[in-house]
């Protein structure tokens, strides 16, 4: 099992590290083979429970670890071997996600970068467990309209519009709100807990990734 949540954070949490890869001068087809050679040693050798119990975060040790394995240049160019063989990360989408953030990206740091792609991997994460949650009682639409309220996006309803579109009083929404607000943040703790070593850590990486955020 804990080999089977360690290939499932690999497998999420691929796109930081593809990205480090990339700021480090790799083209991106290297990046990529080397992005799946990378995990496919991880995986071969560690599991969450040892990776927990030395680094203590994810985060960290990940981003340590492909600093080591990039400065060996044997493993590297085992990992572009072997990465061209494995596909145990889902990169698909990856070239269409690079285009993001392109002028930010190049006034960013490999590490700055590392920190961002994490850090919006684990809200991107959160949002889609949350979203799953409401499609499952068939809420798609309004969970639709409270995101919008929650990441203050340009198109943000009011609550009376949201009333009105749902046939509620705006209470009900404010209220509505409210509880959608308190699901994502103690899902947002949990997906953090996932990935630290102690539960005392979780607040320490929550702060940090919201300083990640906003910076």
């Amino acid at each position: 099992m804990a080999q089977e949540a360690l290939g499932k954070l690999c497998r999420t949490y691929w796109r930081p590290i593809y990205s480090f890869v990339r700021r480090q001068g790799s083209g991106a087809e290297d990046a990529e083979d080397i992005t799946q050679g990378f995990f496919a040693l991880l995986l071969e050798r560690k599991d969450l429970n040892t990776v927990r119990k030395e680094k203590g975060r994810l985060r960290s040790y990940l981003l340590t670890s492909v600093k080591n394995f990039l400065a060996d240049e044997g493993r590297r160019a085992l990992a572009v071997k072997r990465g061209k063989g494995q596909r145990l990360i889902p990169l698909d989408d990856i070239r269409e996600g690079e285009l993001v953030d392109v002028e930010r990206s190049d006034r960013l740091t490999a590490d700055q970068i590392y920190e961002r792609r994490w850090a919006f991997t684990v809200l991107g994460q959160v949002m889609t467990r949350l979203r799953d949650e409401y499609r499952s009682a068939g809420n798609v639409r309004f969970f639709d309209q409270m995101k919008k309220m929650l990441m203050d996006e340009p198109d943000r309803p009011s609550q009376a519009q949201v009333a009105k579109e749902f046939d509620m009083n705006e209470n009900a929404v404010k209220q509505a709100f409210y509880r959608f607000r308190q699901r994502y943040q103690a899902l947002l703790r949990e997906e953090i807990a996932h990935t630290v070593a102690m539960p005392g850590d979780v607040e320490d990486e929550l702060r940090y990734l919201i300083s990640v955020v906003r910076a």
